[in-house]
């Protein structure tokens, strides 16, 4: 019978015995409805949890690729002591006679799945208030634990969205044959930056992108100009995590890169008409921009996928940016190891990205071992804290300004190495920048006069 524990407030939760009864009895008269409903629901999803025994020993049988009917149910249940419990074979007779047609298994699933999915948030929701008069957390502590108890709720979904090869072959080649017809175009984001774009085929969505570089080569200046790239080339919405810029600072330097004006200027206020003018038409301009930044500092990937999927239901995504990956704060406690904290992170992201299938940048810091090689080119073992970070990446790219370590070579001067050292889905190799520290803008090598 059904388990009366999960009352609440004198209510009965959510359920529906009458779809319990009918999805058993329909793979009782036809058991190949059983593997559509098994991607939908689970034992642990019935009301009544004897019809979830009933489920799970049709699902034993299914997985041992033996008859799922009457007698072979019976005999299983009576093998696990539970044929009695269940209410016998007159009970399983029973549920045979319950509908006319096993059409419509697959519904019936989904209104047992549904209801399931209404009774975790109803024990989630008295999990989260009783959290709430915990005074030996703090309440950050508790808003975590709380988003992580509904994430719980909508991660538990059973479905698999399992693909037959032939279906994945036809939308491959109907994709295929588009590319085909518009040669020269794009499967991927835009990023404004031609000889990179020719490289990655733009930015592809679920991928999650390194961007990792020694302190002053102009991490946050080339995510920042991306940002603008992408939100103004094809209006695609960008979403940036800024954790260790406020979003004043960032909105400053989007000013310098539209307006051309001096970004030290801009700081002290030091400005002529002119430049009051230039700011004037780029700040109409980036009001147009889909960009949305947070400056929250010390995110988790927990916040950080609740923000994301926000903004994703009302906009959907063409970018998302993390200002940088080793200023986020693992869900985990992982007793201080930060190669395992950075590790969680990593994944997370990954995760982030396929989840709201988008690509993702975040920035990552480089090891000082570094600088102890001549030419201090980074290479992927420089990759600071965690390993996983190559593993998890789709796309590992390192910034070098060699006129940094060359401030006498006037032929390195603001030339700018943007190398892709990880590519798993193409080719590895440099493209070259012109960096104009003044505007904080890098440019394509043949438009730096512009």
């Amino acid at each position: 019978m059904a388990d009366k524990s999960e009352e609440v407030k004198g209510k009965i939760p959510p359920q529906n015995l009458d779809a319990e009864k009918s999805l058993l009895g329909a793979v009782l008269i036809d058991e190949e409805v059983l593997a559509d409903a098994a991607e939908i629901t689970h034992p642990s999803d019935f009301y009544d949890k004897n019809h979830g025994l009933i489920f799970a020993g049709m699902m034993r049988l299914f997985e041992k690729h033996k008859p799922v009917d009457l007698l072979t149910l019976t005999d299983e249940l009576k093998r696990k002591d539970e044929l009695e419990l269940v209410g016998g074979s007159a009970y399983l007779t029973e549920l045979t006679n319950y509908v006319p047609t096993a059409a419509h298994a697959s519904a019936y699933a989904e209104m047992i799945a549904q209801a399931a999915v209404r009774r975790r948030l109803i024990k989630a929701s008295g999990d989260i208030s009783e959290l709430g008069y915990d005074e030996s957390t703090t309440t950050q502590e508790l808003l975590e634990k709380a988003e992580a108890e509904l994430f719980s709720v909508s991660d538990q979904s059973t479905k698999q969205d399992l693909v037959s090869l032939e279906s994945i072959l036809t939308d491959s080649f109907d994709r295929i044959e588009e590319l085909s017809k518009n040669k020269g175009s794009l499967r991927g984001v835009r990023t404004g930056y031609r000889d990179l774009d020719n490289m990655t085929a733009g930015l592809q969505k679920s991928d999650l992108i390194i961007l990792a570089a020694r302190p002053a080569m102009g991490k946050t200046t080339l995510v920042t100009n991306l940002a603008y790239n992408v939100a103004t080339i094809e209006k695609n919405p960008v979403l940036f995590f800024s954790l260790e810029m406020s979003k004043e600072q960032l909105v400053d330097r989007m000013l310098a890169d539209a307006s051309g004006v001096d970004s030290w200027n801009i700081r002290t206020g030091n400005l002529s008409d002119e430049d009051f003018a230039k700011l004037s038409e780029a700040m109409g301009e980036m009001a147009e921009a889909p960009i949305y930044i947070d400056d929250t500092p010390g995110l988790s990937v927990l916040e950080m996928r609740t923000k994301a999927r926000r903004i994703a239901h009302e906009n959907p995504l063409g970018l998302i940016i993390v200002d940088y990956l080793q200023l986020m704060q693992a869900n985990g406690n992982h007793n201080g190891n930060r190669v395992q904290e950075v590790s969680e992170i990593s994944r997370g992201l990954k995760l982030i990205a396929r989840e709201l299938n988008v690509p993702l940048i975040a920035l990552s810091q480089l090891s000082r071992s570094v600088e102890s090689r001549t030419p201090p080119i980074p290479q992927l073992a420089d990759l600071r804290e965690s390993g996983s970070i190559e593993q998890d990446a789709d796309i590992v790219s390192f910034i070098y300004r060699p006129g940094y370590y060359e401030p006498d070579n006037p032929e390195v001067q603001n030339i700018t190495d943007l190398i892709i050292a990880k590519h798993r889905n193409g080719p590895v190799g440099k493209v070259q920048l012109y960096f104009h520290p003044e505007r904080l803008r890098f440019m394509s090598l043949d438009r730096k006069h512009e």
